[in-house]
């Protein structure tokens, strides 16, 4: 369940989220075949600011049952990270470690970006062989965001992206 981000009917990616939800469900597809099933249920709509303070705010409940259309079983996978885990639990998920590599997401994709920029780096290692492809079918995009900023703010353990925060 990739988390996606919604302005004005189109989604926000950036330095942090660069692929598009489709692209990602791509990925997570051409490792998992159809032993897995990709929602795009995890959508924050702008202006995210209204699903702070969570627990507090509406909106986050409601993300909360928008997220739960689809799971099914009694728990809720997750990375690990604290604050995240946290939060989940707060929203009676009964979350559990996903079972991860060691390498992270965050580390592989900037050794693309170091690629993109020319730095030179190994990192078609790191991902699966079906995701290299799709990654290197896509690498305008990657192109695009390696020269950038990150345009994203971390707030209670999430990364939010700034265009949308405030606005709708």
């Amino acid at each position: 369940m990739p988390v996606t981000f919604r302005k004005n009917n189109h989604e926000i990616n950036s330095r942090s989220f660069p692929f598009s939800f489709d692209i990602r469900k791509d990925m997570l597809e051409s490792v998992f075949g159809d032993t897995i099933e990709v929602t795009d249920d995890y959508t924050f709509f702008a202006p995210f600011s209204k699903y702070l303070p969570p627990l507090i705010s509406p909106r986050s409940w409601q993300l909360r049952r928008q997220i739960l259309r689809s799971v099914k079983g009694e728990y809720f996978t997750y990375t690990g990270d604290k604050a995240e885990g946290y939060m989940l639990k707060a929203y009676r998920l009964n979350p559990k470690i996903g079972k991860r590599k060691e390498i992270s997401a965050s580390s592989v994709k900037e050794k693309i970006y170091d690629d993109a920029l020319g730095k030179g780096s190994d990192w078609t290692d790191d991902v699966p062989e079906k995701v290299s492809e799709i990654i290197k079918k896509n690498w305008d995009v990657i192109e695009k965001f390696a020269k950038m900023e990150d345009r994203t703010t971390r707030i209670a353990g999430m990364k939010f992206p700034k265009e949308g925060y405030w606005s709708k």
